[in-house]
């Protein structure tokens, strides 16, 4: 029954996974691997694999792309390089963040990816996964996102410096993401992370995010479990090194 999920071969019995997933679901801002060792009662491997396994299903192969108004921009994870050296240069985990701006207020989904640079050849590929055709693209005057005209895309450049008004409030879904992403990693994760888990880390944050609205915990727990099983098989050496997400 299992063959062909991310339970696929696994001798850790399925009840406790569904434990697991209960646990991760409903705990408001989930576990790390330490917490759900000391709360299902397994070692610290097997914990810390289910949770990259679990991570890999909560990316739903019909996930549409996002559409309308939306916000693009890069953050930066990780502590500042020696000699105090910030922005697009600096040698630190670059997030790009798009973001669905609701009307008159309010945000949609979003989605994130871990890139290598802030070049046009790493942001506009993610741009073109992640937003339909049409849309209205917001972002700052970074000149990689300069093609985006050419790929089908509305875009509107927001000049911050131009504008008078500080970051968060020109593009204050960009800006928010990034703090709630930031202060999750802190809280949850105790800041531990390494680049090649990064991405892994985002698709949680980004299922969370994007079911923050459901009434019922219930709901989103089920969704995982379906996600599981739907899911291809993962094995331990799929993600010991960093799962490819490619």
């Amino acid at each position: 029954m299992t063959a062909g999920t991310i339970f696929d071969k696994t001798r850790t019995p399925l009840t406790t996974w569904f434990e697991a997933a209960w646990h991760v679901t409903t705990a408001k801002n989930g576990l790390s691997a330490k917490t759900l060792e000391r709360t299902i009662g397994t070692s610290y491997k097997v914990a810390w694999m289910m949770l990259h396994r679990f991570r890999i299903a909560m990316v739903s192969r019909e996930r549409t792309q996002l559409s309308g108004n939306i916000e693009i921009d890069e953050t930066f994870i990780g502590g500042v390089k020696q000699g105090g050296k910030r922005g697009r240069g600096a040698t630190k985990s670059i997030v790009v963040i798009a973001v669905e701006i609701k009307q008159p207020k309010g945000f949609g989904r979003v989605r994130m990816r871990y890139v290598p640079d802030s070049s046009s050849d790493s942001l506009l590929p993610f741009v073109l996964d992640v937003v339909a055709p049409g849309s209205l693209i917001l972002t700052d005057g970074w000149r990689s996102y300069n093609g985006l005209h050419d790929l089908g895309y509305s875009h509107k450049i927001v000049r911050l410096s131009e504008s008078g008004d500080p970051a968060h409030v020109s593009m204050p879904g960009v800006h928010r993401i990034s703090g709630l992403l930031k202060r999750w990693i802190l809280g949850t994760l105790q800041g531990s992370l390494i680049p090649e888990h990064l991405q892994s880390y985002l698709e949680e944050f980004t299922f969370r995010f994007n079911r923050r609205t459901s009434g019922s915990r219930g709901l989103v727990f089920r969704r995982l479990l379906e996600h599981s099983v739907a899911a291809e098989p993962v094995t331990k050496n799929d993600v010991v090194n960093g799962y490819d997400w490619g």
